[in-house]
């Protein structure tokens, strides 16, 4: 499977990157967060191939590209592609939205909140399209191997914390033993891994 590890607020124990309030600022746009998602997931793409997916020209695509380029958060293949039709990438390895000195300025703050709100509507998305598919005629094997679950538990930030260390062990794990397994029966599989406090027992939800 051609994926990465998705961005996160909270960092992990091994190297990550830490993205700037510069390569924040430079994929706090939708069209941008959603190229990002698309390579991060399914591997490497051409503007072409991107722009049919999206709905979009491929000159929205291909600047979009060179935009998250300049930043590194994306690179050009250098193993294939021709001068007229370029194919770019996600660098492999996790990364983190968690910088001190981003989230203390109003543009990080921004960024952040940009980048983070567009992540997870375009998440969210995907969950509700393959639940509508689930019902209307996904294979059963991965209707059965699936699996959209809740829990709640009372934990302190220190059980939490150990939790989500736990939980993302597993995840990091299973991403560097498939990341580039290939098959007829394999597709692309989203890993959701989320541990956050409710709202406080008298606070508004």
């Amino acid at each position: 499977m051609a994926g990465e590890e998705s961005p996160s607020l909270a960092g992990r124990k091994h190297e990550e990157r830490i993205l700037d309030t510069g390569a924040l600022r430079a994929l706090a746009h939708p069209l941008r967060v959603k190229i990002y998602n698309i390579l991060s997931q399914y591997g490497p793409q051409t503007a072409s191939s991107l722009a049919e997916r999206l709905g979009e020209s491929s000159g929205s695509t291909s600047y979009h590209l060179r935009a998250l380029a300049k930043h590194d958060l994306i690179r050009e293949c250098s193993d294939r592609g021709t001068a007229r039709e370029r194919w770019w990438e996600r660098p492999q390895g996790s990364v983190s939205f968690a910088n001190p000195d981003s989230i203390t300025t109003p543009a990080g703050r921004a960024a952040t909140q940009v980048v983070m709100t567009e992540f997870l509507r375009d998440r969210n998305e995907e969950l509700l399209t393959f639940v509508v598919r689930g019902i209307s005629g996904e294979p059963k094997r991965w209707q059965e191997s699936s699996m959209i679950s809740t829990a709640t538990a009372r934990l302190t930030p220190e059980q939490a914390q150990a939790l989500s260390e736990r939980l993302m062990a597993i995840i990091d794990e299973t991403v560097a033993e498939y990341r580039d397994q290939t098959g007829d029966d394999v597709r692309a599989v989203s890993i959701r891994n989320d541990v956050f406090p409710l709202p406080a027992e008298g606070e508004s939800r």
